[in-house]
């Protein structure tokens, strides 16, 4: 996982169709609106040329940002059907020493929700969880200590 950035076939397909909005359509609105605001006079104390060069510099940051991503992009094919092996893609159920359940599924972390169970693979959990099946247990390291899972179902 090194600098690699794990994804799905569709959160790259996402991934450069946003860097192609944003590199057509974005600089040619961003473009025109600096033209204009150009033509609005002294440009030192026009806030409107400002305003659209600072935006301007925040579209570019952000294309350079997507290109980097996608550069470092590694596109993983689901794991989910793989004999009951977690891996990406994968919906776990695992059940902690207090015997609370929780289900996670194992995603990339452009599309993580730990709110909605959808944790990154690059996370602690997931990384602890990778390669178990139903019935083996993981000890993993967290913030706040050391939990332990027991592996329920994999889907």
């Amino acid at each position: 996982m090194d600098d690699d950035t794990l994804m799905t076939a569709a959160d790259h397909e996402a991934l450069v169709a946003e860097l192609a909005v944003l590199e057509g359509d974005g600089r040619r609105a961003m473009a025109a609106r600096i033209k204009t605001a150009r033509e609005w006079g002294d440009l030192k104390e026009n806030s409107e040329y400002h305003d659209a060069k600072n935006d301007q510099a925040h579209l570019e940051t952000k294309i350079a940002h997507l290109r980097e991503r996608l550069a470092r992009a590694k596109v993983v094919e689901s794991a989910a059907s793989d004999g009951g092996v977690i891996g990406f893609g994968s919906t776990v159920l695992v059940r902690d020493e207090d015997g609370r359940e929780q289900r996670f599924e194992i995603v990339s972390s452009q599309t993580a929700a730990p709110a909605h169970g959808k944790i990154s693979i690059e996370s602690p959990v997931a990384r602890g969880l990778l390669g178990l099946s139903v019935g083996e247990d993981a000890q993993i390291t967290l913030p706040r200590g050391t939990r332990r899972y027991t592996v329920v179902s994999v889907a």
